[in-house]
């Protein structure tokens, strides 16, 4: 029989599929312009109260949500990739880089959208309060940055490709289920107190993302519409 370790809180699924019908449809809607622009701002406004929750939840969520339990030491990377670490329930070293690389590149994109100004359908809301050049250099760098995120994205895409079709290890559907299953022939492969690491998901934990996910949305709100 499987060994089912719960690996993903709800937060931490919600929030990453939110994140991904946000990047969808910022993409989308900046592709089609004009009109679409106030959504794709939407959009842009969703994504960084997302990501404020994210930084914050791996600070006080579940095990696996938690940076500390993820980011990894030189020591921790350097035995992956000699491999010569043992197994790891979450994300792998080489994983939890592109996690926070996607995470730091979404971040960016977020607060430089803004200040940014096309000149055609889109100013970003806190645009008035710099200068032209600011104005400038944030939109650059929002243009930019962009290119960098389609990058990780792909490359994200690309291991999660590798990882089912060449290790025959499924990435999406714990992160639909929350759970991961473990059979008993693999269960050497980890070290016991790593297989002792399940994270918590009661309705205390949820409970306090929805406080915090609120907090977030309704101080951002205030900031954005009050510019």
């Amino acid at each position: 029989m499987k060994k089912i370790i719960r690996i993903w809180d709800l937060p931490i699924r919600l929030f990453h599929w939110a994140l991904v019908v946000c990047i969808v449809a910022s993409i989308i809607s900046v592709n089609i312009g004009g009109n679409a622009m106030q959504w794709h701002a939407y959009c842009g406004y969703t994504i960084l109260a997302l990501l404020i929750f994210r930084i914050i939840w791996g600070l006080l969520g579940s095990t696996h949500a938690r940076f500390a339990n993820f980011v990894p030491s030189k020591a921790a990377l350097l035995g992956y990739l000699r491999g010569k670490s043992k197994a790891v329930l979450g994300h792998n070293p080489l994983g939890a880089l592109s996690v926070l690389g996607l995470l730091g590149v979404l971040l960016l994109q977020a607060i430089t959208g803004l200040f940014a100004d096309d000149e055609i359908a889109f100013q970003g809301p806190f645009a008035k309060y710099v200068s032209e050049t600011v104005i400038g250099i944030f939109s650059e760098v929002h243009e930019a940055n962009a290119n960098l995120m389609y990058g990780l994205i792909a490359l994200h895409l690309a291991a999660i490709f590798y990882y089912q079709k060449i290790k025959g290890e499924n990435l999406i559907k714990p992160m639909f289920t929350g759970d991961k299953e473990i059979d008993p022939s693999e269960e050497v492969k980890y070290s016991p107190a790593v297989l002792g690491q399940a994270s918590k998901d009661g309705s205390l934990q949820r409970g306090l993302a929805l406080l915090l996910l609120s907090v977030i949305a309704i101080v951002l709100g205030y900031f954005i519409t009050s510019s």
